[in-house]
C-alpha cells in the first residue's frame, strides 16, 4: 500500500510525486498516456518563473519530469477504471492492477472541449484539430483558420503565422479575451486575419477540410477558403470518474478549499481539474506541492 496515489502527470502530479517523495511518502504516480500534460504541446512559455527566455513546454516538462524522478517516485502507465475513496484504505483501479493508499491526489487536467458543427468529429485528422503545435506542420505554406479568443487560440493562431501562408482567428465576440500581451502581438502580425462577431456554422470538403462557412453580425455568411481548422474554444475537465463520488462544480470542475481538500477526508485536486480563478502552469505546480503538503498532514493526523 501506498501512502499517497496521484492520478494524472501533468504539471500538478509531477509537483505533487516531486514533494510527497521529499516528504519520505511512498507515491505512486498513474499516467494514461504520457507525462506533461498538455502544456508539452505549447512552442513557448514566456510566463513561468525562473526562464527570462522562451521555452518550449516540451522542454520544460521534461526537467518537471527529471526532477520528480530525481526522488524516484513509482510511475505507471495505465488507464484508470474505477476509484474508490470513502474508506480509510483509498482504491485505485485500472484496466489490469488494483492499488491502493492512504491519499489520493487528482491531477487529471482537462480535454479540449469540441465546437459542435456538424462533419467535426468526421473531418478530425483530416484538416480539424485541436492542437497547432501538434499538427500544423502538416499545413505549411498553406491557409489556416483558428476558432477561439482567448489565450490559447491567440497562442495557436501566432504559432501558425510562421509556418502557414495566411491564417484566420475567428471570434464570437467584438474582443479577444486573451492576455493583452498576445493581442498586441497579433495586431502586428501581418498574416493573421480576424473575423470577429463570428461563429463556424459548417465545414466544407470531401474528406478533408477545405474551408469553412461562418456566420456574422445580423446574420451574414462568409467562405473562408482554407485547409485546415484548429479548435480552440475552451476545455472539459478529466473528472468523470469522479461525479457521483465528489463534490464539482456546473462544469464538472472538484470543489476543493484553498488546501486542495477535496469533498471526502484524503483526497486532494490539483491544478486544471479543480475549480479555481487562473489555470496556468505556475498555478498547477503550486496546486500539486500545496495537495502533497497537506497529503502529508493529513496522514501525519491519521
Amino acid at each position: 500500500m501506498y501512502d499517497v496515489i496521484i492520478l494524472g502527470g501533468g504539471a500538478a502530479g509531477l509537483t505533487a510525486a516531486l514533494y510527497t517523495r521529499r516528504y519520505g511518502l511512498s507515491a505512486l504516480l498513474i499516467e494514461e498516456l504520457y507525462l506533461g500534460g498538455q502544456i508539452i504541446n505549447t512552442m513557448e512559455i514566456e510566463n513561468y518563473p525562473g526562464y527570462s527566455t522562451p521555452i518550449s513546454g516540451m522542454d520544460l516538462m521534461s526537467e518537471f519530469e527529471k526532477q520528480a524522478r530525481n526522488y524516484d517516485p513509482d510511475i505507471v502507465y495505465e488507464t484508470v477504471t474505477g476509484v474508490f475513496l470513502n474508506e480509510a484504505v483509498k482504491t485505485v483501479k485500472t484496466e489490469d492492477n488494483e492499488y491502493k493508499s492512504r491519499c489520493v491526489i487528482i491531477a487529471t487536467g482537462q480535454n479540449s472541449r469540441e465546437l459542435g458543427v456538424a462533419r467535426e468529429r468526421e473531418l478530425r485528422g483530416s484538416g480539424v484539430s485541436y492542437c497547432a503545435v501538434c499538427d500544423g506542420n502538416f499545413f505549411r505554406g498553406k491557409t489556416a483558420a483558428v476558432v477561439g479568443g482567448g489565450d490559447t487560440a491567440l497562442t495557436e493562431a501566432l504559432f501558425l503565422s510562421r509556418i502557414c501562408r495566411k491564417v484566420f482567428i475567428i471570434h464570437r465576440r467584438d474582443s479577444f479575451r486573451a492576455a493583452q500581451a498576445e493581442v498586441n502581438k497579433l495586431k502586428k502580425t501581418d498574416n493573421i486575419e480576424p473575423v470577429m462577431n463570428a461563429r463556424v456554422i459548417e465545414l466544407l470538403g470531401a474528406g478533408k477540410v477545405e474551408g469553412v462557412t461562418v456566420c456574422g453580425a445580423g446574420g451574414s455568411l462568409r467562405t473562408l477558403e482554407i485547409n485546415a481548422l484548429f479548435i480552440a474554444v475552451g476545455a472539459i475537465p478529466k473528472s468523470g470518474l469522479f461525479k457521483d463520488i465528489l463534490a464539482l462544480d456546473e462544469y464538472g470542475y472538484i470543489i476543493t478549499d484553498d488546501d486542495m481538500r477535496a469533498s471526502i477526508p484524503g483526497v486532494f485536486a490539483a491544478g486544471d481539474v479543480r475549480k479555481k480563478a487562473l489555470r496556468q502552469l505556475v498555478t498547477a505546480a503550486s496546486d500539486g506541492a500545496t495537495a502533497a503538503h497537506n497529503a502529508m498532514l493529513y496522514i501525519q493526523e491519521e
